[in-house]
């Protein structure tokens, strides 16, 4: 089983209340190849939310308490995310994920760029907090930008 962003599959959970959709992921689920979550929602987040970075590292420095998650008007919610994060680490458990598709970018699934914390744009090399946890504990996690490089004709 493969674990996907909710959003990559067309879900409107993203937090301005839009998708990323992206179709060859939407077949994987419609296929019941793949299984979609959101490390948010799992978290305890609605739809819409604030948008939110990690301010002073990437997800693996959350993880370890020497960065926090950072709601756009300041509000800390490091604590939602690293709830998020092991809820979906449960899930990849339970069903023997074979690799993970998350959202790249994000402050709790990007796999390989994170925004920096500065709410400008601006991205930096790093994981979000699910990202890391899952990369930590063995699994296979990659973007959507890679997904076609693994295994898509």
């Amino acid at each position: 089983m493969i674990l996907v962003s909710s959003c990559l599959a067309g879900m409107k959970v993203r937090y301005n209340g839009t998708d990323s959709l992206d179709i060859h992921i939407q077949k994987l689920v419609k296929e019941k190849k793949a299984m979609t979550i959101c490390p948010e929602l799992l978290g305890g987040f609605v739809t819409p939310r604030e948008p939110a970075e990690i301010i002073g590292g990437t997800g693996e420095d959350v993880l370890n308490g020497t960065a926090k998650v950072v709601e756009f008007s300041g509000n800390d919610v490091s604590d939602m995310y690293i709830r998020g994060a092991y809820e979906a680490l449960n899930i990849a458990r339970e069903v023997n994920a074979t690799f993970v598709v998350l959202k790249e970018n994000s402050p709790s699934c990007g796999s390989a760029a994170i925004y920096n914390g500065s709410f400008e744009n601006r991205k930096i090399a790093g994981n979000g907090v699910t990202s890391a946890l899952l990369k930590k504990e063995g699994f296979k996690v990659i973007s959507e930008e890679q997904i076609s490089d693994i295994f898509l004709d």
